[in-house]
C-alpha cells in the first residue's frame, strides 16, 4: 500500500515563506513525477509545480518565481519551498505522484493535503 504523506503547512504572514515535504512510502519500485496542488475554498484544484524524474519542473503562472519544487529521489520525497507568500496562496495543499509499485503498474497517488494559511 502507497502512502504519500504531507506535512510543513500551518499559517504564516503575507511575505513569508513556508517549506511543505512529501513523503511516498509502501512497496515503490519507481517514482515518475511529483507534483503539488492546491484547492481553496469553493475553487477547483489547481497544480502548483510538477517534478519529474529528472528534475524537469513546471510551474503555475500564478507562483513562478515564487516557489520552488525540488525532490530527493533516494528518499522518495518532494518539497515545495513558497516565498513571497499572498493571502491567495491560502488552500490545502496535495501532494500527487505518479508511481509504479512491485504490484502494479503506472498509477496516480494523493496525499491527505494540508491546510497552508496566509494571513495577517
Amino acid at each position: 500500500q502507497v502512502q504519500l504523506v504531507e506535512s510543513g503547512g500551518g499559517l504564516v504572514q503575507p511575505g513569508g515563506s513556508l517549506r511543505l515535504s512529501c513523503a511516498a512510502s509502501g512497496r515503490i519500485s519507481w517514482i515518475y513525477d511529483m507534483a503539488w496542488y492546491r484547492q481553496a475554498p469553493g475553487k477547483q484544484r489547481e497544480l502548483v509545480a510538477s517534478i519529474s524524474r529528472s528534475g524537469t519542473t513546471n510551474y503555475a503562472d500564478s507562483v513562478k518565481g515564487r516557489f520552488n519544487i525540488s525532490r530527493d529521489n533516494a528518499k522518495n520525497t518532494a518539497f515545495l519551498e513558497m516565498g513571497s507568500l499572498k493571502p491567495e496562496d491560502t488552500a490545502v495543499y496535495y501532494c500527487n505522484s505518479r508511481l509504479s509499485t512491485y504490484a502494479s503498474g503506472p498509477a496516480n497517488y494523493w496525499g491527505q493535503g494540508t491546510q497552508v494559511t496566509v494571513s495577517s
